[in-house]
């Protein structure tokens, strides 16, 4: 079999030529087209910061727009190959509908983070308690929220998770209770001691003022006396009150010299 340049050639210019202009044209797109999506999505993040949109809502909107225009851009890309985008449409919503049932658990999620954007029980920067974990939220993305919890953990919970439990949200409300106790042993004048907790609590950094600390009598027990210690504080401040106040709780026992709570029984001898 003899060699043919003419045909080969004919060959190439026939069908690798346009092929590889199609592949060149393809890649070519691919990249203008994400780097138009980019560009797309920092003005959209723009225009959204001065409309001063709250960024839990910004960050959601901008991470469906670059995900449906990312779609768009492949159908394209797909189009200069040319495959037919008719075909490939219904290909993909009938891809769709078997991912949609295999991955129901996906959807779900998706489904919970339109709700979480909509109802709004949280935004970016509040710490909340949800799905079994507690921290501060740093995202709210398409299919799971992200947290740090109190030890720097990043935890990433399926917003489904999230929306089918409870949720507690420490940040809502302007302040917090923080909720300690104080032994006191039998003998030790609890009136007086309130008073000195008191005086003591109040001065300890970031406690408000409005509403005052309660110190009252919480229980009995066969130790003593417990008074219930509770300053409030921003959420913030929280864990240093926490821990200060319990200082104080110390020193102030230390200072006016309260015994330490002790077991106590009275043993009565019976001669026959």
């Amino acid at each position: 079999m003899s060699f043919d340049p003419a045909q080969l050639q004919s060959l190439v210019s026939t069908y690798v030529v346009p092929l590889a202009w199609k592949i060149l044209g393809a890649i070519v797109l691919w990249i203008v087209g994400r780097w138009a999506i980019r560009l797309i999505g920092s003005a959209l993040g723009r225009v959204l910061a001065r409309r001063e949109l709250d960024p839990t809502l910004a960050r959601y909107t901008g991470s469906v727009a670059s995900g449906l225009l990312t779609v768009l851009l492949a159908i394209a890309v797909l189009s200069v190959l040319g495959v037919e985008t008719a075909s490939f449409a219904a290909l993909l919503a009938a891809a769709g509908v078997a991912i949609g049932m295999a991955w129901s658990g996906l959807l779900a999620n998706f489904a919970a983070g339109v709700f979480l954007i909509t109802l709004r029980p949280f935004k970016v920067g509040d710490m909340i308690a949800a799905g079994g974990v507690t921290g501060t939220v740093r995202e709210i993305g398409l299919f799971g929220t992200t947290l740090d919890t109190g030890d720097n953990v990043r935890a990433v919970v399926g917003n489904n998770k999230i929306f089918s439990d409870n949720i507690i949200n420490y940040s809502a409300n302007a302040y917090r209770r923080v909720d300690l106790s104080a032994l006191l042993a039998t003998g030790v004048d609890v009136d007086d001691a309130k008073v000195r907790l008191r005086a003591a609590v109040t001065q300890v950094k970031n406690v408000l003022a409005t509403p005052a600390p309660d110190i009252e009598i919480l229980e009995h027990n066969p130790l003593g006396t417990v008074l219930t210690v509770r300053p409030y504080c921003s959420n913030d401040s929280y864990w240093q009150v926490y821990f200060d106040t319990n200082k104080v709780i110390a020193q102030v026992g230390k200072a006016a010299g309260w015994p330490a709570p002790e077991a106590r029984q009275a043993v009565r001898t019976i001669t026959p």
